[in-house]
């Protein structure tokens, strides 16, 4: 069932608009490396193309992983898409990446969370679903925020992955695709943020504080907004010391002790 939904739109004809066939013949152009012949397995290929890539020589890497991918390596087929998607060592192309992670998805959608692939396989359908929100332009990829939507909602309920949980709580709380929903927005926030994922604490500890939609528990946003702080990039997170620094000048001096003891608290049982 999981299989069926996800291969009939992730790369088929769900996300083909009018033009789609011509669209996909113009996409058969984008030819990726040609695969090196002679591996002897997917296995083997994969290495090589990790040797390759650790080593510098990353068109090297992209052809060999090329081979894996064309034996339905899950691994190899995310490698390649995160490099076309970033430009690493291969020309950025967002529709060449979005095809390598529909792949994933339409071959991978019922692996085992506990499976050793469950990682790259989540990571592929948060991928999908972010191409999903806005569309890659001058392709047939189109926006589309309910395929969006259910492929945060299936990678961040199916995998627990914390990034589709964010992803999928920031939907709810901007009210994009879904109707607006704080308490929605907090449920997913709070499962990433358990999970480590500095943003789900950063926005989870701000709506805890200002009780925008939610019940006002100062001090456990508090918390929240103290482990997303310490975790944050000061170069790339300058939001997130902003929230905190709100916060802990708006605190009462209680708030902030009972801030520290649950921070404690949270901490000792992660030990």
């Amino acid at each position: 069932m999981r299989i069926s939904r996800f291969a009939a739109f992730a790369f088929g004809a769900a996300v083909l608009g009018p033009t789609g066939a011509a669209a996909l013949e113009a996409s058969a152009a984008l030819k990726p490396p040609a695969p090196v012949a002679g591996f002897g397995s997917a296995r083997e290929a994969l290495r090589s193309g990790v040797r390759d890539y650790n080593k510098g020589d990353k068109l090297g890497a992209a052809r060999a992983l090329e081979f894996a991918a064309t034996q339905g390596d899950a691994l190899a087929l995310w490698k390649l898409g995160r490099m076309y998607a970033d430009g690493d060592g291969v020309p950025h192309d967002d529709l060449k990446a979005f095809e390598y992670f529909s792949r994933i998805a339409d071959q991978h959608a019922d692996e085992s969370p506990d499976s050793p692939s469950a990682a790259v396989v989540s990571s592929a359908f948060v991928a999908l679903g972010t191409y999903f929100l806005d569309g890659i332009k001058n392709s047939y990829v189109k926006a589309n925020v309910a395929r969006a939507y259910e492929m945060f909602h299936y990678a961040a309920s199916y995998f627990g992955d914390s990034n589709a949980q964010y992803s999928l709580a920031r939907l709810y709380l901007e009210g994009t695709g879904v109707p607006q929903d704080a308490r929605q927005a907090a449920r997913w926030f709070n499962l990433a943020a358990e999970k480590g994922h500095h943003h789900a604490q950063a926005l989870l500890g701000h709506l805890l504080v200002t009780g925008e939609g939610i019940p006002r528990q100062r001090a456990l946003g508090l918390m929240w907004l103290t482990m997303a702080r310490d975790a944050a990039d000061p170069g790339k997170d300058q939001w997130i010391s902003t929230l905190y620094d709100k916060a802990f000048s708006g605190a009462s001096e209680r708030d902030r002790q009972v801030a520290l003891a649950n921070l404690e608290q949270f901490l000792k049982r992660r030990r």
